[in-house]
């Protein structure tokens, strides 16, 4: 490794490998610092790729199970651990080795560490008790986030985070997730399809806190059927664990015990750990890095993207911002201008999330009004076996523009992509429902959801709008 590089990028994950290719296809000399052996971060390692594989197994295992509706009776499927985690960690191979690849064509230099700021062009690159220096012209941080811990809790043995749990040592009788966020309901479909009585507890009064409650209600109908028990406005205020159990203490409740714990209580940023004040990156108390539209921190030459910038803390936001940072420092003219970041919670079904939310409408003042269509009345939905989801938009009642859209159902997170294109291109609700859909698919509830808000369905009987 040389002692200089034009930029050096502290931190392999989707947001990091982005900024280091995009910077190497426009010509700079850039190293990659990442403290792990491969390259991908957590979500490819240890994050988004493992647990979508392990979600399409509870996929396959669960449409079995549902598939009695059909006429079909399947035998209890028999489990081969070794072979799952095997299959999973291959998926994780391909594309890392993939990464690997891409690096080399590209004369990106890897090194393996973890990369401290000595001064505003020089970091110190640790690695076990050796350490090296390397001075850069400019930087970009893409550092990430970790698990965040319940105070006295600590994680190991039978307190898992998502990382222990996307291992699948074993599949325990009965797990406890503390968390009913995006994270914990994904690791709970995952384990209920293996095999696991899930008992969930959130702090909240809600599942999926901050999504709109019609979308989560029609979460919550289904998996109150699935699991042990789900425990709104609960906390837990003590996990002990034992030999072969773990005992939990909630507030309000009898006190239980589980074969294992998963704490998804959410994440937080890494902005404190790599020194950034000594290069003089304004860091606040939570960890979380300030930047403008172009990723520049305080210090102009240095950059910051991904989790730790704030959230949305989503991979393909860091990605769009990896981009943007290594264009900026290659001279050309860039910016983050998204209009809009879609979120997805993996579940089953899926809920997705793109734009102005009810919840957020109400809290801010927004006017909007909404167009819903049930999936009961959609035939693709009931072919499935479906018919519980909802696609709901919501409009401008001035413009008509498309502001915002939530699906809960089979495949939303596919879906929500038509409803992002459409928000970023400022889509009216006569160009949604104008737009032929194939019948019979998922994807035309959007158009039929647009309908609905102009009075034009024929789908549904809807008054029509008042203009």
């Amino acid at each position: 490794m040389s002692d200089k590089t034009q930029l050096l990028v502290i931190g392999g994950g989707p947001g990091g490998y982005t900024a280091a290719f995009r910077a190497a296809d426009l010509g700079l000399a850039v190293t990659l610092v990442e403290r792990d052996p491969a390259l991908g971060g957590v979500c490819l390692n240890v994050g988004c790729i493992p647990s979508k594989a392990l979600l399409h197994v509870a996929e396959v295992v669960q449409g079995a199970e549902d598939a009695y509706q059909f006429g079909l009776t399947y035998a209890q499927p028999k489990q081969d651990l070794a072979k799952m985690r095997k299959w999973k960690d291959g998926i994780v191979s391909t594309l890392t080795g993939g990464l690997a690849g891409l690096a080399k064509k590209r004369k990106v230099t890897r090194v393996q560490g973890t990369a401290r700021f000595e001064g505003p062009n020089r970091v110190r690159i640790e690695k076990g008790k050796k350490h090296e220096t390397l001075e850069f012209e400019q930087a970009v941080i893409a550092v990430g986030s970790e698990p965040t811990a319940l105070p006295g809790m600590a994680y190991g043995g039978r307190i898992m985070d998502s990382t222990a749990a996307l291992a699948l040592d074993d599949i325990p009788k009965r797990l406890l997730i503390v968390g009913g966020g995006i994270i914990g309901l994904e690791m709970a479909a995952i384990y209920h399809a293996l095999g696991s009585e899930i008992t969930v507890v959130e702090l909240g009064g809600q599942l999926l806190p901050g999504v709109d409650t019609d979308l989560v209600k029609v979460l919550e109908g289904v998996i109150k059927q699935r699991y042990a028990g789900i425990h709104l406005n609960t906390q837990v205020s003590e996990l002990t664990p034992r030999a072969k159990q773990v005992h939990a203490k909630f507030s309000g409740g009898k006190p239980q015990t589980f074969d294992r714990a998963l704490i998804a209580v959410g994440r937080r940023p890494n902005g404190a750990m790599i020194d950034a004040q000594a290069a003089g990156v304004a860091v606040d108390e939570q960890g979380f890095i300030a930047v403008d539209e172009q990723q520049r921190t305080n210090q102009r030459h240095i950059f910051a993207i991904g989790d730790v910038v704030g959230q949305p803390m989503l991979a393909h936001k860091a990605v769009h911002e990896g981009r943007v940072a290594a264009e900026v420092a290659s001279g050309k003219k860039s910016g983050f201008e998204a209009r809009v970041i879609p979120s997805v919670a993996y579940t089953q079904p899926e809920v997705a999330w793109v734009g102005l939310t009810e919840t957020d409408a109400k809290q801010r003042g927004i006017a909007y009004e909404t167009g819903v269509f049930p999936w009961a009345a959609s035939g693709r939905s009931l072919s499935q076996g479906e018919g519980r989801g909802i696609t709901k938009l919501l409009f401008d009642p001035n413009t008509e523009q498309l502001l915002g859209a939530g699906i809960c159902g089979a495949q939303a997170g596919e879906l929500i992509a038509e409803a992002t294109l459409a928000i970023e291109m400022q889509t009216s609700a006569h160009d949604l429902g104008l737009t032929i859909h194939p019948h019979p698919t998922l994807a035309e509830t959007l158009g039929l959801a647009a309908e609905v808000f102009a009075g034009t369905a024929t789908d549904l009987y809807a008054p029509k709008r008042k203009k």
